[in-house]
């Protein structure tokens, strides 16, 4: 079993920034890949980031030369950066992992995660 716990949302201006934190537990991080996803009202869980075990990482479109995502394996943490908020990122992030990933493994897809954290509310306002 992998525990994940997210930190660092909040409420933030546009234009500001925020840096999420998850922090994982209960298997070897390394082994992992990693993921952000977020959800916002009334719609879908969408694709955010992922970073491989090899620290690889690809962006949704929609974030791509604002957010980036990065592991500190000897800290057990992924973390995304999130610069130039807008409105529109206002959402529940959420972290998730895939367990003993491929070493270049990177996943879009939420049905290929494992494991999720309980998410994290992040706010921007106008």
């Amino acid at each position: 079993q992998v525990q994940l716990v997210e930190s660092g949302g909040g409420l933030v201006q546009a234009g500001g920034s925020l840096r999420l934190s998850c922090a994982a537990s209960g298997r070897t991080f390394s082994s992992l890949a990693m993921g952000w996803f977020r959800q916002a009202p009334g719609k879908e869980r969408e694709f955010v980031s992922t970073i491989s075990r090899s620290g690889i990482s690809i962006y949704a479109d929609s974030v791509k030369g604002r957010f980036t995502i990065s592991r500190d394996n000897a800290k057990n943490t992924v973390y995304l950066q999130m610069n130039s908020l807008k409105p529109a990122d206002t959402a529940v992030y959420y972290c998730a992992a895939e367990e003993d990933a491929s070493w270049y493994a990177l996943q879009r897809s939420s049905g290929e995660y494992d494991y999720w954290g309980q998410g994290t509310q992040v706010t921007v306002s106008s």
